[in-house]
């Protein structure tokens, strides 16, 4: 089914709306709450809980591009219950590692200023990306949006692990030089 038709049915309140959601959407808002969380239930119940958040959202909102609008409510719910199950301990795995590795990249705080910075920052980052060639782009979205693991992106992109390293590596330098010469502090 096609995504305006999907928007349509969450506006008609039809329960319709979510099995169309989850058929079409359902594995791709799995696997990036399984990146972030490597737990099959947890991903389960983040998506089902993503599915509750759409439907609260529409209406009003209607998104332009539903897969990004249900992708980023994954992710932030994702990242909440990671954050959460790991508030009192510093776990392992691919989503610590994607976020130590952007720590030096990005500020944080959150007070009313820094939400405003962050709205800022957040356009910097979209322009910065912009700039990039496709291929780093895809390395760095698929990094540090998608949690994907190294090994994954390496294989799916037919590189080595070593060259997906570096293009990071190389990446999180220009955008801490970019951020500097943008202005932002650091």
């Amino acid at each position: 089914m096609e995504d305006e038709k999907i928007i349509d049915l969450y506006f008609m309140r039809s329960e319709e709306a979510i099995t169309q959601t989850d058929v079409k959407y359902g594995r791709y808002c799995h696997t990036i709450a399984f990146n972030i969380l490597y737990s099959r239930e947890d991903s389960e119940e983040c998506v089902n809980d993503s599915w509750l958040h759409a439907w609260n959202a529409m209406p009003p909102q209607r998104p332009g591009i539903l897969s990004a609008f249900l992708g980023k409510i994954t992710r932030n719910l994702a990242l909440n219950m990671y954050e959460k199950y790991n508030a009192k301990k510093r776990g392992g795995g691919e989503t610590a590692a994607a976020l130590e590795e952007l720590e030096e990249c990005v500020p944080s705080g959150n007070t009313v200023e820094q939400e405003i910075e962050n709205m800022a920052l957040s356009r910097t980052f979209d322009r910065f990306l912009a700039a990039l060639p496709e291929r780093s782009r895809k390395i760095f979205v698929r990094r540090y949006w998608y949690v994907s693991p190294v090994k994954e992106i390496a294989d799916d992109l037919g590189m080595t692990e070593s060259n997906v390293k570096m293009t990071l590596l190389r990446t999180r330098k220009q955008f801490r030089t970019f951020l500097e010469s943008e202005g932002i502090v650091l």
